[in-house]
């Protein structure tokens, strides 16, 4: 029932977003990005009140330009590794597959403090995967995974070196571990997290960015082993059109996706972008928090 879904919880300030990524800095202040221009910023302290800061990115780095004419990038995702903030985002131009994840670096995570690490993986024309999309899981072993993709025959994982964050060269496999063959291609923004012995793939289906026409959607399925197979509450694989729904449009709720999740003093939580439909369509900050005890992500 689609009115079992939660509204997203109060927002206020500067909180128009598409495709979310948070942080809580060790001093507890929350730090977003979100897709475009040089990935721009919100900073929150209480998860409630976000205003607007500069783009990550005070001049843009120039090879953007070979992806993208606008040039702008897109659906960052940000973590804390080894004493350092990282930032992985894609350029890209929209609809097209000519598309690169690049990687910044920070000590603070603030903006304008990010110092370009360059192109990470590349898609093209003749590729048969989207480079965009960007996700990087850190496994309970230490290992690194970057898990990406955007339509075409969907989502992508490659293993990553930890000393530099771009692809181990002892593993240059590409795994594929969501796929939608038959119908519509409408599958992206991955985002992996390790919880109770179980790998959980969250991912965004149908189609995002149309306003109050938006039909996107928040789906899981897990593993026991980081590259998969994934399999839907059902039993359906990942792989073949799989995935149990977690956020629907419900209401003035329209289309969320773009979906981030963040472990906070208070659980996991789930960030997202949604159509206003009381706001005509606008984009809007979404945040909800999940509950794990039936083995499967609840919002509430």
């Amino acid at each position: 029932m689609a009115s079992a879904y939660p509204n997203p919880g109060t927002v206020t300030g500067s909180t128009v977003v598409h495709d979310p990524t948070m942080i809580r800095t060790s001093s507890g202040q929350y730090l977003l990005y979100a897709t475009g221009g040089g990935l721009a910023n919100k900073k929150s302290s209480d998860r409630i009140a976000f205003s607007a800061g500069g783009d990550a990115f005070s001049s843009k780095p120039s090879w953007w330009s070979n992806y993208s004419s606008v040039p702008e990038a897109w659906a960052p995702d940000i973590s804390y590794q080894g004493g350092k903030y990282l930032l992985y985002y894609a350029v890209s131009k929209f609809g097209s597959n000519t598309s690169a994840i690049g990687l910044a670096t920070s000590t603070t995570g603030q903006p304008g403090s990010w110092t370009d690490q360059g192109v990470v993986y590349t898609s093209g024309s003749s590729s048969d995967y989207n480079a965009i999309d960007p996700n990087l899981f850190v496994d309970s072993d230490g290992k690194w995974w970057l898990s990406f993709g955007s339509w075409w025959t969907g989502i992508k994982m490659i293993q990553i070196n930890p000393a530099t964050g771009k692809q181990l060269s002892s593993n240059t496999n590409r795994y594929s571990i969501a796929s939608r063959p038959t119908g519509t291609k409408a599958v992206e923004a991955p985002y992996l997290v390790k919880r109770n012995g179980y790998y959980y793939l969250f991912a965004s289906y149908d189609v995002c960015c149309q306003g109050t026409s938006s039909t996107y959607k928040v789906k899981v399925g897990r593993a026991t082993s980081v590259t998969g197979p994934y399999y839907d509450k059902s039993g359906v694989a990942m792989m073949s059109n799989g995935g149990t729904p977690v956020l629907e449009s419900h209401g003035s709720v329209i289309g969320p996706g773009g979906q981030s999740i963040m472990n906070d003093t208070d659980g996991d939580l789930i960030v997202y972008h949604y159509y206003d439909g009381n706001d005509n369509g606008t984009p809007k900050l979404g945040i909800n928090l999940l509950n794990w005890s039936t083995g499967w992500p609840v919002a509430y």
